[in-house]
């Protein structure tokens, strides 16, 4: 895995920046069965958010029942093809994944950004 001098800020991937959760969903034992597995998926989220595709990750605390990934892309295809060769995935430690897009309106990343109306 190379350093984060790779990372493009603020990428258009295509003509249209828009935003997808990726939420996992995992297995009970999923603390205890991680570690056999967690390096490779760390590798390969570093290196997505290199490509300046995902920007935001971590598992849910207490209690650690799953994950959220906040991808940046054309279409939802980014999210899922991560979801699709993760090694937590491919090895049974997330029971279920879902992607949604996520419209963004407030932040210096938002796809959509929406400020209010002066009077």
């Amino acid at each position: 895995m190379g350093g984060l001098s790779g990372f493009k800020n603020r990428q258009t991937i295509g003509d249209a920046v828009k935003h997808f959760l990726l939420f996992y969903e995992v297995v009970d034992d999923y603390v205890a069965r991680r570690g056999a597995f967690r390096d490779a998926h760390l590798e390969r989220a570093w290196d997505s958010y290199e490509r300046g595709e995902l920007l935001q990750a971590g598992a849910f605390a207490e209690p650690v029942d799953g994950a959220a990934l906040l991808f940046r892309g054309a279409s939802r295809e980014v999210a899922e093809s991560f979801a699709k060769a993760d090694p937590y995935v491919i090895n049974g430690l997330v029971r279920k994944w879902r992607v949604r897009e996520w419209n963004t309106v407030v932040g210096n990343e938002a796809a959509n950004p929406v400020r209010p109306s002066t009077p």
